[in-house]
């Protein structure tokens, strides 16, 4: 008989929430996804000390100063985890914008076609990429360039699954959103409030603490 874990892969699609590459070829799943907790962890284990290695390299040679090479060296380690476990898994992981972006819209944007970029150097098709960006009001704006732009240059056909005559048919409320309302809503919303604050918060911090490990390996 099936285990619950293949049962539940017939009918969604399992998400590893990991960056130890033996726990993703122990379950197998389809997708997985990063964040600076994670590959903080996965960076102090040694069988994943080459990474490390390898972005501190990198840093050292694209940077020319301190701050560019600690910089490079972070976004390199983040898109070699990204890569190694696409070698894993069969479908996307995802890669985050670093949080203390989170109120930052152009800087957001910047990082998500530097991280793009950087995979792209390394072979990886940006269709097997997801960017993730901070659920604030600055990182869902983000999102809105990115999308046009990469619609502008897609060719895929694009299906419509809901019509303006088939939405006025429904029983549901309208809802507009501006800037003012968004953040209203969320202030009211508690639980949303402190889980994203004190994801950033944690996150933010997680980063800060990786960053320490490489500039020790670039001085």
């Amino acid at each position: 008989m099936s285990s619950s874990l293949d049962q539940l892969k017939e009918i969604t699609t399992v998400v590893a929430d990991t960056g130890d590459f033996e726990v993703m070829k122990q379950y197998k799943p389809t997708d997985a996804t990063t964040n600076p907790s994670l590959i903080l962890a996965a960076s102090k284990l040694p069988q994943y000390s080459h990474l490390v290695d390898e972005a501190v390299q990198y840093g050292k040679k694209t940077g020319k100063t301190p701050k560019e090479k600690l910089t490079n060296a972070m976004d390199k380690l983040v898109v070699l985890f990204g890569s190694e476990i696409l070698k894993i898994i069969p479908g996307r992981v995802s890669t985050e914008v670093d949080a203390r972006l989170s109120f930052n819209t152009e800087a957001s944007i910047a990082k998500a076609l530097r991280l793009i970029a950087l995979y792209k150097e390394a072979g990886v098709d940006k269709k097997r990429i997801l960017i993730k960006l901070a659920s604030t009001w600055e990182g869902i704006q983000a999102a809105n360039p990115a999308l046009l732009s990469e619609l502008a240059i897609s060719i895929e056909p694009i299906v419509q699954y809901l019509s303006e005559d088939k939405a006025k048919k429904l029983d549901l409320e309208k809802v507009e959103v501006n800037e003012a309302i968004f953040r209203w809503e969320l202030n009211e919303d508690q639980m949303a409030t402190d889980k994203l604050s004190d994801g950033i918060r944690k996150f933010a911090a997680d980063a800060v603490k990786l960053e320490n490990i490489l500039k020790e390996k670039l001085q």
